[in-house]
């Protein structure tokens, strides 16, 4: 089936999920719908054995329509507790399809995870116990407008292939794979072997790029295998480790790898040592070799074969190859990308609410105090004791009892307002207070778009000045941003202590409180207003532990040319993520903190 919308790599993944589902996981597509993603979808399926089924998951699917439970109106009519598969159990052996994976809820992806880990589906709820397999794979599709809406984490590292769909490059075209080819591949799967030399290589390039988690060498290990099986054959070689590292762990690094320094060659001067004389027997090649080739000559083919080292450098590089130009950048600058849970929008903390909010569930209770009881909840707690209450005695009355009573949760997340504590003191304004400004200016505009609240303070010369209280007034802060001076000496305690005391009035108004720190750490005035390095130093340490033990989020932005040990020392201290950026103007600010900021 050819696949004309889809590049090679797409083409390649679908052909390998269809290979071996199960072992790889599945796929994280990130794509809108539209002509591309069902392209890919067609071409999935045509891989795919005739009898695989594949299914989708409604968005906000409830436990029961995964795992199955009692079939509530089967267990009335009957009298006895009548199951009901549910759809994992269903797609055993197949694919399931997962829309708007983004904003899928901790609980479902948690047990999705577990069936993942497991192929098991495990049911005990409302009075039956059961064990079926559940040998799936997922194809969860990302359809977030951005990057801060993704995948839970628990779903990504857990799929293999983490694919961002785009048009085919003229040439770029995929391959039209045959579903007996993938057959046959799926056929040759339990015979391939794996060398040593390509598992080393394979840990090695892993652990290079910062990936941290052990299952994604696993994962690579076995897509290789799996493209050895699709090639035809029955052993993975460095072309097959390769395509897995480039498919498999480039999108998940997370750092750039050491540049390690070049052994220095030795002076062209200095003289060889002679070999030593042997008699013309013993030079002699033995007689079973080829005259042209001897056992030292083989055995150097040999290792320069299985060298595993030169095979790590190789797949190092295949992964660079295959991470954008921009996500380079960003990872040289030390900015960790994180697979978050998915929000719709920024969020702050989550909030446990009787009566308001988004519904997550239900709970045993009573309806009381404005608790909204749920029916059929609480009809399915009722049914399987309907024959020991006697309810046969009068078939059209069902028997509900105080027990059974269960109401609805809700959940609420707290708005977030966003606390920057700029320095404005005559370093700071020496350095990059003006790139500061940009950043905050940049961070204000997307607050704006998602009701978030920002506050300002500044912090220079004798004390500490609130330019902006919390507000949604993008206007304002621009104005307060516009007449913020740079000049004088750096208060920095003042502003951390100012920067606590505010924050604690944002969490007792009901928000979250995230603080944002742009400084390069160098104190001179204390607490009490006085110069002197030293004792400003020690103030702005313990302003910071206090800061830290009140468990607000942070973060701390080094403005200072060059990243300085001071900055990382104040970041420690406040338990804030640090990120030096001596290259980088407004926009990489305004990356790193969206980076930082906490995730619903």
């Amino acid at each position: 089936m050819p696949s004309r919308l889809l590049g090679a790599d797409a083409a390649l993944v679908a052909a390998l999920m269809a290979v071996d589902p199960v072992g790889l996981g599945g796929v994280a597509l990130r794509s809108p719908a539209g002509p591309l993603r069902d392209d890919w979808l067609a071409l999935l399926k045509h891989c795919l054995p005739e009898t695989a089924p594949l299914l989708r998951v409604p968005l906000h699917a409830s436990d029961a329509a995964l795992l199955g439970g009692l079939d509530l109106a089967a267990t009335l009519q009957a009298g006895r507790p009548i199951a009901q598969t549910g759809l994992l159990a269903r797609c055993d052996g197949g694919v399931l399809l997962l829309a708007m994976a983004e904003r899928v809820n901790a609980g479902v992806a948690a047990l999705l995870a577990a069936v993942l880990d497991t192929h098991e589906l495990k049911l005990e709820r409302d009075g039956l116990t059961q064990r079926c397999t559940a040998r799936v794979a997922l194809v969860a599709f990302d359809e977030g407008a951005n990057e801060e809406e993704r995948l839970p984490a628990t779903l990504l590292d857990r799929l293999a292939f983490h694919v961002a769909l785009s048009p085919a490059a003229p040439g770029d075209e995929g391959t039209a794979w045959r579903r007996v080819d993938v057959e046959e591949a799926r056929a040759l799967m339990p015979k391939v072997v794996v060398p040593d030399a390509v598992i080393q290589a394979l840990c090695a390039a892993s652990v290079v790029w910062g990936v941290a988690s052990m299952r994604a060498p696993l994962l690579a290990l076995r897509a290789a295998r799996a493209a050895a099986a699709l090639a035809g054959l029955d052993e993975v070689d460095e072309s097959h480790a390769a395509l897995a590292a480039r498919l498999v762990l480039a999108p998940r690094a997370t750092r750039m790898p050491s540049q390690a320094p070049e052994p220095q060659e030795e002076q062209a001067n200095t003289p060889e040592p002679a070999p030593p004389e042997t008699d013309e027997a013993e030079s002699a090649p033995a007689a079973d070799s080829p005259p042209d080739q001897t056992p030292m000559d083989e055995e150097a083919d040999h290792n320069e074969t299985v060298d595993p080292k030169g095979m790590e450098d190789r797949l190092i590089e295949a992964v660079r190859a295959a991470i954008p130009a921009g996500l380079l950048a960003a990872l040289a600058l030390g900015q960790a990308r994180q697979g978050r849970a998915a929000t719709g929008g920024q969020s702050g903390a989550v909030l446990k609410n009787q009566n308001r909010g988004r519904p997550v569930g239900t709970r045993r209770g009573e309806p009381r105090s404005g608790a909204r009881l749920h029916v059929l909840d609480t009809l399915r707690a009722a049914a399987p004791w309907q024959r020991l209450r006697g309810a046969t005695q009068e078939p059209r009355r069902i028997q509900v009892r105080k027990q059974d009573f269960h109401v609805v949760r809700f959940r609420q997340n707290r708005p977030t307002t966003t606390l920057f504590v700029v320095d404005a003191s005559g370093s700071a304004a020496l350095h990059r207070l003006a790139e500061a400004k940009g950043a905050v200016e940049l961070l204000l505009a997307e607050c704006y778009v998602r009701r978030d609240k920002v506050a300002v303070l500044a912090f220079r010369g004798a004390g500490v000045e609130v330019l902006l209280p919390p507000t949604r007034s993008l206007a304002r802060a621009k104005r307060a941003l516009a007449a913020l001076p740079g000049g004088g000496g750096t208060p920095l305690a003042q502003g951390i202590d100012a920067a606590g005391a505010m924050a604690q009035q944002i969490v007792r108004s009901g928000d979250t409180a995230v603080a944002v720190f742009l400084t390069d750490g160098r104190a001179n005035i204390d607490r009490l207003g006085t110069p002197g390095r030293t004792l400003a130093t020690a103030d702005a340490l313990q302003a910071a532990q206090a800061f830290a033990l009140s468990g607000f989020t942070a973060l701390l932005i080094d403005t200072s040319p060059q990243p300085a040990d001071a900055a990382r020392t104040l970041a420690a201290a406040l338990a804030a993520a640090y990120i030096p950026l001596p290259h980088a103007g407004a926009a990489g600010l305004s990356q790193a903190v969206r980076l930082a900021q906490p995730a619903g």
